[in-house]
């Protein structure tokens, strides 16, 4: 028994002592019956990323403690989902390389206002460590850069509809065979085939498509968008996580593989417990404001001074602290409200009676007193007041970086917290071809000569001094 476990402990020093070193410095991913077509070896973080002393905060080295420092991303991805995914991969240390269309880049670029100089807002909030090389994947020279990065790269992110870049020559199963360890993520907006699958992938589309919407909004209001793109941020969130779990299965195995994403089946997915509620109970659903369907109370209440307070009372024992708090003891006692199935059903009344009560008192007061209960509670809150509040502050949710154009940015930051892992901002978000000269230079060895004759044929851009 003893002679078993020390197999089973040296197993697992192995693998773990593998893994980690496979994030840092120069790794192999391929099996060895697979070394003699994909073995490579990626050079160490030093090696791979230069710092650029010219540019001070700008240092694109990961800290040692970057989980993915010395992992390549290709992003081929423009708009929200796919970048969203990517910065986060970047936030994480990977070295991403942003494709952009020569002379116009990601579509972002031009959304506004609002603008910060000649920099869209929307842009600067979702590319942070990011390096930018403009490339015309039709032009065969610039497809053939494209495949040469490939060959170096981990991952590859793209968001194009299905099939389009199969007819260019980088599909997965194309490149595959110059990169078999290369994970290529697709994001579309319903998946790689099926009725949808030619179809554009849009955020509010695909939230409504899915329910989302339908359950968004007031009772006898009609449905209305979410104030924030969900669906695709949430798309980006999974497409992120799937890429970890990959890279985790390349480590063991020295496989690359293709994941599939797609925004109608997030959305689905993220229905919860208001999609089981349906295929398990039969019930629609239906919209409840800033209310619960299956809790009351947990809504927002309006407050003397005109603001907007949310309590919630999960449990009975939370109704009753929230009823002493109200100075409202008898409703404890009261047949109606003795569950919180009761309390759903004779909502009308109840809610009818909290909301009088709420309005004798300004906000200050409610949060005084609500905060010497273990109630879950919080006001209604404007973007000033967010980025003003101080929790919000602590956990260092503001995060600034120096632009070259713009000068100081602020976005918010990553959400969070690792006790022996590091996440910064190396790199502010790149101007249009801003990397083009540098990532031909140092990743593809080509030189100044090359580079000026791919421009002039019009397979790349790069960013001129005086822009």
């Amino acid at each position: 028994m003893a002679a078993s476990m020390r197999k089973v402990h040296s197993f697992h020093l192995t693998f773990f002592s593998r893994f980690f070193r496979g994030f840092q410095g120069r790794r192999e991913f391929c099996s060895a019956n697979h070394a003699n077509i994909c073995a490579r070896t990626i050079s160490t973080t030093a090696d791979r990323h230069a710092v650029n002393k010219s540019a001070p905060g700008k240092t694109e080295i990961p800290t040692p403690t970057a989980p993915l420092a010395g992992i390549r991303v290709l992003d081929l991805t423009r708009v929200l989902a796919g970048p969203f995914c990517t910065m986060i991969l970047g936030d994480l240390g990977a070295d991403i390389i942003k494709v952009e269309k020569p002379g116009s880049g990601d579509d972002t670029r031009l959304w506004g206002p609002p603008f910060v100089e000649d920099q869209s807002c929307y842009f600067l909030s979702i590319n942070r460590n990011k390096k930018s090389i403009c490339v015309d994947l039709r032009h065969p020279e610039g497809l053939q850069i494209i495949k040469k990065i490939v060959a170096q790269s981990d991952i590859l992110v793209e968001n194009y509809l299905p099939g389009k870049l199969d007819k260019l020559g980088l599909g997965y199963e194309t490149l595959k065979e110059i990169a078999p360890s290369l994970i290529y993520c697709s994001i579309t907006g319903y998946g790689p085939d099926g009725p949808y699958a030619k179809r554009g992938g849009y955020d509010v589309v695909a939230a409504a498509m899915a329910g989302l919407i339908h359950i968004t909004g007031y009772e006898d209001g009609d449905p209305v968008r979410v104030g924030v793109a969900m669906t695709d941020l949430s798309t980006g969130l999974f497409a992120h996580g799937a890429i970890m779990a990959a890279l985790l299965h390349r480590e063991r195995t020295g496989q690359g593989q293709k994941i599939d994403c797609n925004l109608l089946s997030t959305q689905v997915a993220i229905m919860s417990h208001i999609g089981a509620n349906y295929l398990m109970a039969g019930m629609e659903a239906k919209r409840w404001g800033t209310g619960h369907g299956s809790i009351v109370p947990y809504q927002a209440f309006k407050t003397s001074d005109d603001r907007l307070l949310i309590v919630g009372a999960g449990n009975n024992d939370h109704f009753k602290t929230l009823c002493k708090v109200l100075e409202m003891e008898e409703l404890i006692e009261d047949q109606r409200y003795t569950s919180n199935e009761l309390r759903v059903i004779n909502r009308n009344s109840l809610i009818k009676t909290l909301s009088a009560r709420f309005l004798e008192k300004d906000l200050s007061d409610w949060v005084a007193a609500l905060e010497r209960t273990n109630l879950p509670f919080g006001p209604v809150q404007n973007l000033q007041q967010v980025f003003s509040d101080p929790q919000v502050v602590h956990n260092n949710m503001i995060q600034e970086f120096n632009h070259p154009t713009v000068g100081n940015v602020r976005v918010p930051g990553p959400p969070v917290g690792y006790s022996t892992i590091q996440t910064n901002v190396r790199l502010s978000s790149p101007q249009l071809g801003e990397h083009t000269n540098r990532v031909l230079l140092e990743v593809l060895g080509y030189d100044q000569s090359q580079i000026q004759q791919l421009e002039a044929k019009g397979a790349i851009s790069t960013l001129k001094p005086t822009q």
